[in-house]
């Protein structure tokens, strides 16, 4: 196991009580924080220690490891007073792990090396699924040699594992990915909508094209979902609406338009209005009038 023993882990939600999970299998040290501490129970039941908050969930820590809701909860979590920045041993690794913005990154990144800690933004793909089997690919961004630190730990949550570049460059890889998720998943809602408006039978139709060229993991691992009737969460509409936005505001930053991207959130964020926002991104299948 690492030299990295004692982690604190803070957000136990969908992803991260199975990240925790694989960690207390692997024979690491775990604290956990979660603003609603019933998530967090049955990890706590299989040995991880408890904290009030997340400040307390990282004292004393090697590494602490957060996968909250959205950029302003980060930024929270780790700069507010008495949270993970100023709470955190010196010579500490601080992982953010939730998909968030670059510029939060960048700026916990500042104020973590202003006290001797080792901060790196670390966004993952794959999913509820991806958590769950140890899978997930993790895009990190921050000090070469902090990530070769962190290495074994990402070791155990994951199986592509990429050192991005500096400080920022996994949420900006993270953008890029969720950028391409928007075109595959609504072309593929797009196609079933032509399918079903066309009088074809759409199950004839996912067969005949899932296993060519216009298949793709959102076609045949979301929307097949979807078109069984299974709208469960592995990766919530809104919070893909949060992850576009990202995208849609840093590109105007950087001066690129992103036409695609804009025209898809704009269809998730009429999805929300709609009390839609907590099902699955397969969801937006009843957009597209695919799914009643």
């Amino acid at each position: 196991m690492s030299e990295l023993k004692k982690i604190g882990f803070v957000g136990t939600g969908i992803m991260g009580s199975a990240m925790v999970g694989h960690l207390l299998d692997a024979g690491f040290e775990v604290s956990v924080y979660n603003r609603t501490k019933s998530k967090a129970q049955p990890l706590i039941e299989r040995g991880a220690r408890w904290c009030e908050s997340a400040g307390d969930c990282a004292k004393g820590q090697d590494v602490v490891i957060t996968i909250v809701g959205y950029p302003k909860d980060v930024e929270q979590v780790y700069l507010a007073e008495g949270g993970i920045v100023d709470s955190a041993q010196s010579g500490a690794y601080l992982v953010d792990m939730t998909t968030s913005s670059p510029v939060v990154a960048e700026k916990i990144y500042a104020a973590a090396k202003a006290k001797n800690l080792h901060a790196v933004d670390a966004p993952v793909t794959g999913g509820d699924t991806g958590a769950k089997n140890a899978t997930l690919t993790i895009l990190v961004g921050g000090d070469e040699a902090d990530f070769n630190a962190l290495k074994p730990v990402f070791e155990v949550l994951g199986k592509n594992i990429v050192h991005e570049g500096g400080a920022g460059a996994g949420q900006k890889t993270k953008a890029c990915n969720q950028i391409a998720i928007a075109g595959a998943l609504a072309g593929a809602c797009e196609a079933f909508a032509y399918a079903k408006a066309s009088g074809l039978d759409i199950e004839k139709v996912y067969a005949a094209i899932s296993t060519g060229a216009a298949g793709s993991v959102q076609m045949t691992g979301v929307a097949r979902r979807g078109l069984d009737g299974d709208f469960k969460p592995g990766f919530m509409l809104k919070h893909l609406g949060k992850d576009l936005a990202i995208g849609n505001e840093t590109a105007t930053a950087y001066g690129q338009a992103l036409p695609v991207l804009a025209l898809v959130l704009h269809e998730i964020r009429k999805m929300e209005n709609a009390g839609l926002g907590s099902e699955g991104t397969q969801a937006l299948l009843k957009y597209y009038g695919v799914i009643d």
